[in-house]
């Protein structure tokens, strides 16, 4: 399997001292991923409070990192690369914007958010909701590097990254199908402010979680609404809803509504069951080639207890909502997507166009072709690993 011989090369390559294994310590991150920047490109339009909880977040991960996931040498490479990453586009934006006053602050159309659990039918629901020709979606290669750039060569190096990563792990179109130029979520945008949602479907890192989750997540979203009118603009979409997803949102409804309160929502719903075991089999494909120590029952119940966390919080939070509302059953998209489309436009006071009808029929031949089914053999590769 690919991901076994990178992770033995990485091993051979250290052993041998022909490269060094970059230690995951936040000094030492640090001055990887800010090279060629200045502290002004850190701080930028940021106020203190953003640019510390930055450094907190940091300092956690990495302890989180070392202490708990147990990484084999190609998870520690792609944690490096991960965090290193996030530093650096955090000073790139940071530059951006000085380089360009007000991008950030300028107003975009109210978002329409997709809310609800993972595995929920989130994605599928976004893509058709920007299918619509009035509305916009981010673009998996914006969300991956949100940072503008002239000429924009970020769907290349989205490709070429996307090659890679299905060489590494074989089932990842199976857990997302994925495209360079496709709607997707943004948990890119939601990573570059370390927030720890693309990191825990990584590596079992608890402690990084758990003060994730006692902190107050408004530097994230303030950040994410920075990248948001940004991207909004350098794409030329700011005068379109932009639909937004990520399972994240159902934890930080009410931080992420602050930013954005005259946004539009659509909540997914499916049953617990079923959403647990899609949870844990997504989660799954991703630790097994990262780590060669796994734990199914630990898993299982961490998704528990998020699944329960998420719910709570989401409750919470749209009690305290009065916009516009729709409901979106699991069951229901799958049985008749046009109906269940329709029943959440007329919610959400929207027009269902025949050109919107015509662009979602479109994507939802797409999305019929992906390989987003079977689940059983990511799970006895991670319970083989």
């Amino acid at each position: 399997m690919a991901s076994e011989l990178a992770s033995r090369a990485f091993a051979t390559m250290w052993q041998h001292g022909l490269t060094k294994r970059p230690p995951l310590e936040p000094d030492y991150l640090w001055t990887v991923g800010a090279d060629g920047f200045s502290a002004e490109d850190e701080h930028s339009i940021r106020s203190a409070e953003d640019v510390a909880d930055f450094r907190e977040r940091l300092d956690a991960l990495c302890s989180a990192l070392v202490e708990e996931a147990a990484l084999n040498p190609l998870g520690h490479t792609m944690a490096y690369g991960q965090i290193t990453a996030a530093i650096r586009k955090r000073h790139a934006l940071g530059r951006f914007w000085n380089e360009n006053p007000g991008v950030a602050q300028r107003e975009i159309a109210p978002p329409i958010l997709v809310v609800g659990q993972m595995r929920s039918g989130t994605t599928r629901v976004q893509r058709l909701l920007a299918a619509d020709p009035r509305h916009s979606g981010t673009r998996f290669c914006n969300s991956h590097d949100p940072v503008p750039a002239t000429p924009d060569l970020r769907p290349a190096k989205a490709r070429a990254a996307l090659a890679v990563a299905r060489r590494i792990n074989p089932w990842l179109d199976t857990v997302h199908p994925f495209g360079a130029l496709r709607t997707d979520e943004e948990i890119g945008w939601l990573a570059a402010a370390l927030s720890p949602a693309t990191f825990e479907a990584q590596w079992r890192i608890p402690s990084f979680v758990a003060f994730s989750s006692a902190r107050d997540a408004g530097p994230v979203y303030r950040e994410f609404a920075r990248i948001l009118r940004t991207d909004a603009h350098v794409m030329q979409e700011a005068d379109r809803p932009r639909v937004l997803k990520c399972p994240q949102f159902a934890e930080d409804l009410g931080v992420l509504l602050a930013q954005f309160p005259d946004a539009r929502l659509v909540l997914c719903r499916r049953p617990k069951e079923d959403i647990l075991e899609s949870s844990v089999s997504m989660t799954a494909s991703q630790m097994a080639f990262q780590s060669d120590h796994h734990d199914l029952q630990w898993l299982t119940a961490m998704w528990q207890d998020k699944i329960s966390h998420r719910e709570a919080a989401m409750e919470r939070d749209l009690r305290n909502f009065s916009g516009l509302l729709a409901t979106i059953d699991f069951a229901a998209l799958n049985a008749d997507w046009r109906s269940a489309i329709g029943t959440a436009y007329r919610a959400l006071n929207l027009e269902l166009t025949s050109e919107a009808v015509e662009a979602m029929r479109k994507e939802q031949e797409r999305s019929h072709d992906d390989p987003h089914h079977d689940h059983a053999g990511q799970m006895a590769g991670f319970s083989a690993a």
